[in-house]
């Protein structure tokens, strides 16, 4: 199924996203949470692309995704980058996934190799996506967008014309990368309409339950911390069971508020945490069922 088709018919989307073990072997571990995972209302679950990108992590993707569409009845989206890829080995990739009935694909340009020389051929995720409309129909792209603007812009509205350049290429649908102020995305969702932007957005958002997240979440999105955010963890820092909940009551919180706020979607970053992922949902639950009945 194409997702696009979701939000066409729904006015709030609930997706989930889970992520291939980085170590090689616990495969299981992905499994395990899929399996507690099953039963919850998602409308889709994305997987990240491997770790480092070898063709083993990429098989374990495409893996994930068939069985999340074929043993649990839920349309996955896959995530696909582009950098360092040739034509050649992107074909490949598309073919796998078309073969295995993955349908939709999170259209990335990935990490920068910190040393060597790397294949260019598409240094943007805007032409990832173009290839892979331009290589076969049968696929839905959909692709990511940065609230706070994306580290390699120089400001927020030079992101927003590159994101322009995105849809433009065909991606139908946008999901943030976390954020922990719902201003900031109000903003950004603001200034994208006036862009012309009018696909719909799938607000990011990661639940924060233990301290050794904080400053590696930072670290890797460059996310700010609001004053009541900071001041709950600073509260509850050393005591991991209340930090735990504070979290996930902060989670909801801002999920609510997105909800309540006409959020076309909410894309939960489970961190493989079949606990957290059925806490927020079922904290939430309600709340989707209430603006999609109409």
């Amino acid at each position: 199924m194409n997702i696009a088709e979701l939000f066409k018919f729904k006015k709030t989307v609930y997706s989930l996203e889970v992520f291939p073990p980085k170590k090689a072997g616990s495969i299981e571990t992905v499994y395990n949470t899929l399996y507690g995972l099953r039963g919850l209302p998602v409308d889709y679950i994305s997987v990240t692309y491997g770790a480092g990108g070898s063709e083993q992590q990429r098989q374990k993707t495409c893996e994930i995704a068939s069985l999340i569409k074929k043993e649990y009845g839920i349309e996955p989206v896959s995530h696909l980058t582009c950098v360092g890829s040739t034509r050649e080995e992107l074909r490949g990739i598309l073919t796998e996934l078309k073969n295995a009935g993955i349908q939709n694909i999170l259209a990335l340009r990935g990490d920068m190799p910190a040393e060597g020389p790397v294949s260019m051929a598409f240094p943007h995720a805007s032409d990832l996506a173009g290839f892979i409309r331009e290589e076969d129909s049968y696929f839905n792209v959909t692709g990511a967008c940065y609230p706070e603007c994306h580290v390699d812009a120089a400001n927020i509205d030079e992101d927003i014309e590159n994101l322009k350049k995105k849809v433009d290429a065909g991606v139908t649908q946008l999901t943030t990368q976390l954020f922990f102020d719902n201003e900031i995305f109000y903003r950004f969702r603001e200034k994208v309409e006036k862009a012309g932007i009018n696909v719909p957005i799938s607000a990011g958002i990661m639940p924060i339950v233990r301290k050794s997240q904080v400053e590696r979440t930072v670290a890797m999105c460059g996310a700010s911390i609001p004053t009541r955010f900071a001041r709950l963890i600073s509260k509850y820092s050393e005591s991991p069971e209340a930090l735990n909940q504070a979290g996930l009551s902060y989670c909801v919180d801002q999920i609510t508020d997105l909800v309540a706020n006409d959020v076309r979607g909410v894309h939960l970053y489970t961190m493989n945490s079949v606990d957290t992922a059925r806490y927020v949902t079922a904290a939430t639950e309600s709340l989707f069922k209430s603006v999609n009945k109409a």
